[in-house]
């Protein structure tokens, strides 16, 4: 029996690894290269339904929010779901400690209670259009001394306004052009966006629901959390988009998703649309070796000791934990991904696979006689040989003195050591009130000096232990001679000594100025340390990333030469455009002996709960409705409350609140993660274990229903029960 059980289990794993499909295909593409599979999948919709150049589809409800998540409009009046992490900088931007959302939750009751959200954008992509000829017709006629245009963001700027101006495309400040290299430069793309920016929240579910579990369950599988939250679209009484006006109203959308609460099974198929953000899928092994021993060994090491110190002052105080939740979430995201990915990439033996994949496409250019596939990649291993020291250098001046030390972010003085250097008064004047300005934004709600102080001491001397003594940055030349080393010693001296130490002490230096004062003061002398560091490893690096550009757009061209011989099916690295990505939902065996299930329940909530673990803290109301099987609509079949689900597409950051469908287009779920087993996938899609995240949206409407009683925003969607 259980040798069937086993020869049954491996049958679906089997069956599913066909099925899931690597690939973040451009919408563009989709006719002519996976409408045949998608459709062979289960796929029900043609795929002018899905995208369409010329006509209203799916995509018109798939919208890129704040820039670095997903959202879905999923109601006539601009209503937009994305994840509670997605919307936790909002969330925590409207909490203190007298109005706690991040631990209560926010639901706006109607439109009046929604809250503006300073500085949130919702982008619509209007138009894709490849104009590749295009560019490259610009590239041949325009000068180019340095022959690196092509990458250039400021060039294809430029190249993108000239094409809008020919196809007579109007912009403003709502309506913005992107023009992007793809394929190693290769292709290129341009993007025609609608930009929204009065957003305000509408409801997100109390943390012990959106982030249950929080970083022990981090990319993690299998999964508990209500990971969701609500904001609304506002434009001017046109419904046009303007900035924030308390007469703005809600935006009457041209197209919103229908949702289906009929549930899942195994097998099923369905298909995301997002932005994911950055991936690597060109690399070759030498490249990922670099990966794995500067990138994913600084931010292990580093995050690792500074979300140390953020964890035990927040724990300390409910104010510091409101300022720096939403800092720790962001740091301790991208750590918990390096070791997983490091860990994979070790036990999957990616280098082999991708030693392989290089020969086979060295052999085809052999075989063909071309020889520039051999010389790219011979130019790629020589640099990334060369570079290597570089970018250890540039990786712990970033995760330790950038990202950590936040005091190295003071406003740059140049312009005001100038103005004081002149002495005339009205340059002193307007440098003053740039400053002022300046230093609000440094100084703000979620900033804590003392936070601040100690977690620099620990990054500081992290940083001096990682790098030789005559590579370090320059600031240490005074460490060393002023503080006898003493990397403590130097951040007290610039807590208690420097014009940034306090408001009131920068207060204090511009009602009396001094040019001196200012060119000695150790945070700026930090700051500029810190700055000029990380760009002297830049222009360390210059030749080799030239270089390694020209040779990465030939080894790619070559790998699209090779699949194109073949028959296969290509797409471009994610670059946080807009794609499209398919496979099927199911199970998988992440070890010998295990096997995890592609959907989780409230049950498994219950299971995991400890309240003795602020991440697996369950409210009281969530166990009354548990308890009473008070689920509603929202239950499966057999009267359990399903949670979350697994399915095997391919995503990656910036995927965070993508809208998963079914095979009809509507929305059954948010994804919001991937597996740890699945974390290589950013540089080798593995089909038998890479398996992304999504809340079941019976779960999402469950929440809003029951448990926040906020049923007016479940009348307001598009239902099919």
């Amino acid at each position: 029996m259980k040798k069937t059980l086993i020869l049954s289990i491996l049958g679906i794993s089997s069956a599913l690894s066909l099925h899931a499909d690597e690939g973040m295909w451009m919408l563009t593409d989709l006719k002519k290269q996976n409408a045949a599979v998608m459709q062979d999948l289960g796929l029900d919709l043609t795929i002018d339904q899905v995208y369409s150049p010329d006509n209203i589809s799916l995509k018109d409800a798939v919208v890129h929010f704040g820039g670095g998540c997903t959202g879905e409009i999923i109601s006539a009046e601009g209503l937009v779901l994305t994840n509670h992490h997605c919307g936790y900088g909002y969330i925590q931007q409207h909490s203190s400690v007298e109005h706690d959302y991040l631990t209560d939750g926010f639901w706006a009751m109607d439109r009046s209670q929604e809250l503006p959200c300073e500085g949130l954008t919702i982008t619509f992509i209007d138009r894709i259009l490849d104009v590749t000829d295009y560019v490259n017709d610009c590239l041949k006629k325009d000068k180019d001394p340095d022959g690196l245009n092509y990458l250039s963001p400021k060039y294809l700027e430029t190249v993108a306004k000239r094409f809008a101006k020919q196809e007579k495309i109007k912009t403003n400040e709502f309506i913005k052009l992107e023009l992007k290299p793809f394929y190693g430069a290769n292709k290129y793309y341009l993007f025609v966006k609608t930009v929204y920016k009065d957003i305000r929240m509408v409801g997100a579910p109390p943390s012990s629901i959106g982030k249950f579990g929080a970083d022990t369950d981090n990319w993690m599988w299998p999964r508990h959390c209500g990971d969701f939250s609500m904001f609304r679209i506002y434009a001017d009484a046109e419904g046009k988009p303007a900035r924030y006006d308390a007469a703005n109203v809600p935006l009457k959308v041209k197209k919103h998703l229908a949702i289906n609460l009929k549930g899942i099974q195994e097998g099923d198929f369905t298909f995301v649309m997002g932005f994911p953000g950055r991936n690597w899928r060109y690399m070759i092994s030498d490249e990922v070796e670099e990966r794995m021993q500067t990138t994913n060994f600084m931010r292990d090491t580093i995050r690792g000791v500074r979300l140390d110190v953020l964890g035990e002052e927040m724990a300390r105080d409910a104010k510091t934990r409101i300022q720096y939740a939403a800092k720790y979430a962001s740091s301790a995201n991208y750590w918990k991904n390096a070791i997983g990915m490091n860990e994979g990439l070790i036990r999957l033996k990616v280098l082999d696979r991708k030693k392989k994949e290089q020969e086979e496409l060295l052999s085809f250019g052999r075989e063909s006689g071309d020889t520039s596939y051999q010389e790219a990649f011979e130019t790629i291993r020589k640099i990334v040989a060369q570079r290597r020291d570089a970018v250890y250098h540039q990786q712990a001046i970033y995760e330790a003195l950038m990202l950590g030390t936040e005091f190295s972010k003071i406003p740059d003085t140049d312009s005001f050591q100038m103005a004081l250097d002149s002495k005339k008064t009205k340059a002193i004047k307007e440098a003053t009130t740039s400053l002022e300005k300046e230093a609000e934004k440094f100084f703000n709600k979620d900033y804590s000096a003392e936070v601040d102080r100690k977690v620099s001491k620990k990054l500081l001397a992290l940083y001096a232990s990682l790098i030789p003594v005559d590579r370090r940055i320059s600031i240490f030349q005074t460490i060393r001679q002023d503080f006898n080393g003493d990397t403590d010693a130097f951040i007290d001296a610039c807590f208690t000594q420097s014009i940034f130490s306090s408001k009131q002490a920068l207060a204090a230096f511009l009602k009396k100025p001094d040019a001196m004062k200012l060119k000695n003061d150790l945070m700026v002398r930090y700051a500029k340390s810190v700055k000029d560091g990380y760009e002297a490893t830049s222009e360390a690096m210059k030749s080799e990333t030239d270089a390694y550009n020209r040779a990465h757009k030939a080894w790619v061209a070559g790998v699209l030469n090779y699949k194109h011989r073949k028959g296969i099916p290509v797409y471009p690295d994610a670059n946080s455009t807009l794609r499209l990505t398919y496979g099927k939902i199911g199970s998988y065996e992440p070890a010998d002996g295990k096997e995890y299930l592609y959907y989780t329940t409230l049950k498994g909530v219950m299971e995991k709960e400890d309240p003795n673990n602020p991440e697996f803290v369950v409210p009281a109301k969530l166990k009354e409705l548990y308890e009473k099987k008070d689920f509603g609509i929202y239950a499966m079949p057999d009267g359990q409350m399903p949670v979350c689900f697994a399915t095997g597409t391919d995503n990656t950051g910036g995927n965070s609140g993508s809208p998963v469908f079914n095979s009809k287009g509507e929305l059954i779920g948010t994804g919001f993660d991937r597996n740890y087993e699945g974390l290589t996938g950013d540089i080798a899609y593995n089909p038998q274990l890479q398996r992304a995240a999504a809340v079941d949206i019976r779960y999402t409407l469950f929440i809003i229903d029951k448990f926040a009683g906020a049923k007016h925003l479940i009348d307001e969607m598009t239902i099919i029960k």
